[in-house]
């Protein structure tokens, strides 16, 4: 179980995306959610190494997974956790993002964790808040924490990154997780392909360092690893695609297309689901080949430690130090 140490992980002292962090820094953000990888399997999860902090989360769109995440994350540390509920807040009345950031700086957080579905909004805040700041996803840019999850539990199941073959299919133009995902793992090493239908793919693919197809069963030939993408229909202005029936044909996970993917190739999700569109249910479902439960897991151990790096700071003196 791992007790304080302030030896920093991060340069910065904010989470804004990993195109901001090193591999070094990644690394040791991974060896230290292994520690609590264990420790959320253990009786006794607390620690109260964020004892007095304040933590709050704000969050501008719906989640289930980040925000209850955090949530935990920042109980077990021993944090005062308030959830934002931005409903019912000024912001449903107008309120501009600066005069929240001003209205949140008076209340004197330690650490805010964002997410908005504007890209850029977390920068925006980490220069007007005397606190760390986390991204926990704005707009279509990133989602520094869910890249960081789905590394944990790659690393877990392969010992490392070095020559694996990563097939991110589906909606790659307007997700966060597939952009963080690829400066990542590229990072560290892997080889990443994108599959998507042509309205899928983003304007800048040929830029991003990755094999882009829009065959998907091309994609999955000799893949380690799969990762689907849900279809944000929500941030579709127009047909982006024939039909949902029509896309899973095509791009949908299904037991004939894994086969395509290596031996003991396994399956990654961010969630939500939609089941028969994205993904079967056959596939999503089966512990042989899903790891989709246990990226969930891997959710808790890594923001611990993104909160634990950042808290290192405070205690050295940084934002908001007493």
């Amino acid at each position: 179980m791992p007790g304080r140490d302030d030896t920093p992980i991060l340069k910065t002292s904010h989470l804004l995306g990993i195109e901001g962090i090193s591999v070094g820094e990644i690394t040791a953000l991974l060896d230290l959610a292994d520690d609590y990888v264990t420790l959320g399997r253990s009786a006794e999860k607390k620690l109260g190494l964020l004892k007095g902090r304040t933590l709050i989360n704000l969050f501008f769109e719906a989640s289930t997974r980040t925000q209850s995440s955090f949530e935990l994350a920042g109980k077990r540390l021993g944090a005062d956790v308030l959830n934002m509920s931005v409903k019912t807040s000024s912001v449903s009345k107008g309120e501009t993002l600066i005069d929240t950031a001003t209205t949140l700086n008076a209340m004197r957080p330690d650490i805010l964790v964002v997410r908005h579905q504007d890209s850029g909004a977390a920068e925006l805040l980490s220069r007007k808040l005397d606190c760390c700041v986390v991204n926990a996803g704005d707009g279509s840019h990133e989602h520094p924490t869910q890249a960081l999850l789905d590394a944990l539990t790659i690393r877990r199941r392969r010992g490392g990154f070095e020559g694996l073959i990563v097939t991110i299919c589906g909606d790659v133009l307007h997700s966060r997780v597939a952009r963080s995902n690829i400066v990542l793992l590229s990072k560290m090493g892997a080889r990443v392909r994108i599959a998507a239908p042509r309205t899928l793919l983003p304007a800048d693919a040929d830029r991003l360092g990755v094999e882009i197809f829009t065959d998907m069963r091309a994609a999955l030939a000799g893949a380690d690893i799969v990762m689907m993408l849900r279809l944000q229909q929500e941030r579709m202005a127009g047909a982006f695609v024939p039909s949902t029936r029509e896309y899973f044909r095509f791009y949908g996970l299904d037991r004939e297309k894994l086969k395509l993917a290596k031996p003991g190739a396994f399956v990654m999700h961010p969630g939500p689901m939609n089941r028969g569109v994205e993904i079967d249910s056959t596939v999503a479902d089966d512990i042989e080949v899903s790891v989709i439960q246990e990226q969930v897991e891997m959710g808790v151990a890594i923001r611990m430690a993104v909160l634990d790096a950042l808290s290192r700071g405070l205690a050295a003196g940084g934002r908001n130090a007493p």
